[in-house]
């Protein structure tokens, strides 16, 4: 601002800022979640032992469904043996159903344990952040 009687144009005020020390509306449990982590508290052990319990079980439960799906097709061609006549372009239905498709299948496996697991983080992280 110029003075009177200087002559110079008038400048603009600055801006008024508010300085906030603490506040309230900050999120308060999460720094208590993050100490509790840290410090590795009981609570927050039994926090991690239950995120780690959920993530076993997702493991356990695709390890068994690929075992049981894999498993099932030498049985297969053990209880229908006219399936390993039948060829595709030369070769023979077994050879492709356990030489070729696994591949597939198990990527496909994986790639949705990994979004499962993923998934199963997503919700550990928003729950210690709430």
């Amino acid at each position: 601002m110029s003075t009177p009687g200087s002559g110079g144009s008038p400048q603009p005020r600055p801006r008024r800022k508010k300085v906030v020390l603490a506040d309230s509306r900050a999120p308060v449990t999460v720094l208590r979640t993050v100490v509790e982590l840290e410090e590795q508290t009981s609570w927050a052990e039994e926090v991690v032992r239950s995120f780690i319990r959920t993530q076993f079980r997702a493991a356990v439960k695709f390890a068994v469904g690929t075992l049981l799906l894999f498993g099932a097709l030498p049985l297969t061609f053990y209880v229908f043996p006219e399936l390993s006549d039948v060829e595709f372009a030369g070769v023979s239905l077994p050879w492709l159903m356990l030489g070729v498709a696994p591949f597939p299948v198990l990527f496909g496996i994986g790639y949705w344990y990994n979004v499962v697991a993923e998934s199963n983080e997503r919700d550990f992280v928003d729950m210690v952040e709430k």
